[in-house]
């Protein structure tokens, strides 16, 4: 099985390419970020025609997730159980999950419970996205653990772009990102305790140095000026049957590319 992540940066610009993509690249299930579409706008004819289902969360033309499968769409869920919202009217506060963000779209493909993932940004320091961020993350946290504690056996993939670069490593500087978001010493202690409460990143052993990021500004691609926040997170029982992982550079090179490279993680 090919499971990739893919943060689209809109799926209606760029539908064409992501279904080309899949075909050249043979990939069974995609988890998609930023489709930036309601869910009667989603060009479902499109991946249906190439052998997909499709199952997507999509409020307004912010966020947006999907999942697209051609080995079976099962047990489709909307938002994790405690996934808080954000009230862009009244910023300092969160909200109930009736009016939760189009942040996370989870479904059955070929026996892994698939989840694909847009974690909040942030923003900056002292903007109420940022603890928005990290309560996100927690309630993520404790629910994936509720998971786990229920089924130590089940094949969970969490994958989607993360907005957090979890080591110096995973920036192109340091320097650049100090009092900014993604690197905070929080946000890193948040991705970490995903991490110890049984999860594994995945990727990263089969692409050492490697970015998944390059803003479209100041020409950051050229310059391999990127971040490594695209992650795919596996239970225990998924990581033993990872075999490799790719990132697929060369995507974010092509005329009209989203800002974000696709993430390929092979499962044996």
């Amino acid at each position: 099985m090919r499971l990739a992540t893919w943060n689209v940066n809109s799926i209606r610009t760029r539908v064409d390419r992501v279904v080309e993509w899949l075909d050249r690249n043979d990939v069974d299930v995609l988890a998609m970020q930023e489709s930036k579409c309601r869910d009667r706008e989603f060009p479902y004819d499109v991946f249906d025609d190439a052998g997909y289902e499709v199952a997507h969360a999509g409020f307004s033309q912010w966020n947006g997730v999907a999942i697209a499968s051609r080995i079976g769409l099962d047990d489709v869920q909307i938002a994790f159980d405690d996934q808080p919202g954000f009230d862009r009217d009244a910023a300092d506060t969160l909200i109930p999950m009736e009016v939760v963000e189009a942040r996370a779209v989870g479904a059955t493909c070929g026996g892994i419970r698939v989840w694909s993932l847009y974690v909040p940004n942030g923003r900056s320091l002292d903007d109420p996205h940022y603890p928005y961020k990290l309560a996100w993350l927690e309630a993520l946290r404790k629910d994936a653990q509720q998971w786990l504690t229920d089924d130590p056996d089940a094949r969970i993939a969490l994958a989607g772009d993360w907005n957090i670069a979890p080591t110096d490593d995973d920036v192109w500087s340091p320097a650049f990102f100090e009092g900014k978001t993604h690197t905070t010493p929080a946000e890193r202690d948040a991705f970490q305790a995903m991490l110890d409460v049984g999860f594994t990143e995945v990727t990263r052993p089969y692409t050492p140095g490697a970015y998944t990021f390059w803003d479209y500004t100041k020409l950051r691609f050229p310059r391999n000026e990127g971040v490594r926040i695209d992650f795919v997170l596996a239970s225990a029982a998924l990581t033993a049957q990872v075999t490799g992982a790719s990132i697929d550079r060369n995507e974010r090179d092509r005329l009209g590319a989203s800002d974000h490279a696709p993430v390929i993680v092979e499962i044996g």
